[in-house]
């Protein structure tokens, strides 16, 4: 079989090692175009959604890998790039007068242990959607960033979270009350932690499945919130 670039039509190409995925690839001598020497099919979008989709219940990158035979790298780019998932805003169902919402944070890292990332959340108890969301420190800054995401119509209801300095220099005394844990007023927010850590390795206390990077980390965060919410729609 003979084979050409697929840039400029020469024959004079070479082999150039492999990719991420095993192919071979080229390199042209006339062009310098560099490319893989037989690419394999393109995946349609059923089965982008599905690869996605077991990607979000707990498989690492290298198990859908060996799984699916889709590269890490192809697999990040369709986190990246992926435009079909809605915003936030647009999984949630409408707010009625007496929802209440509970608050919580909850730890996790980057890389390192000692790089912590906190990742604090605001759920409707009515609906058990996650109305807002927000990765950074533990400090009143953040906290604050996540009164700013809360839409509109969820900001007058009443509020509840653990006495965590942060929430009442920021929520409104009116509509937020702090409690203990064993008050059970954020037992729900608590409880879905726990189904995160069960559906994302990287959330677990001890695991090798940590992220990276801080991007791929508010990447699969959203993804997870935003199927979350959208299971929750009847």
């Amino acid at each position: 079989m003979v084979y050409q670039c697929r840039k400029c039509g020469s024959q004079k190409i070479v082999k150039n090692g492999h990719n991420a995925s095993g192919s071979q690839q080229y390199w042209c001598k006339d062009c310098g175009q560099r490319g893989v020497l037989e690419p394999k099919r393109g995946y349609t979008q059923a089965q982008k959604e599905q690869i996605l989709a077991a990607y979000n219940e707990r498989s690492s990158m290298r198990g859908v890998q060996r799984t699916f035979g889709v590269s890490r790298p192809t697999l990040a780019s369709w986190l990246k790039k992926d435009e079909t998932n809605p915003k936030l805003e647009d999984t949630l169902l409408p707010a009625e007068p007496d929802d209440v919402l509970e608050a919580d944070e909850m730890w996790s890292f980057v890389y390192e242990k000692w790089n912590k990332r906190w990742l604090w959340t605001v759920m409707c108890r009515r609906t058990r959607q996650i109305v807002a969301f927000v990765i950074g420190d533990r400090s009143e800054a953040t906290c604050r960033k996540l009164w700013e995401y809360i839409p509109a119509a969820y900001k007058s209801c009443q509020s509840y979270s653990d006495f965590w300095e942060a929430y009442q220099l920021v929520f409104p005394e009116e509509t937020h009350e702090c409690v203990g844990k064993g008050s059970g007023q954020t037992n729900h927010m608590e409880r879905w932690y726990c189904t995160l850590r069960q559906s994302c390795a990287r959330f677990i206390r001890k695991t090798l499945s940590f992220s990276k990077s801080d991007v791929m980390h508010e990447i699969v965060t959203t993804l997870f919130i935003i199927r979350h919410n959208q299971s929750l729609i009847t």
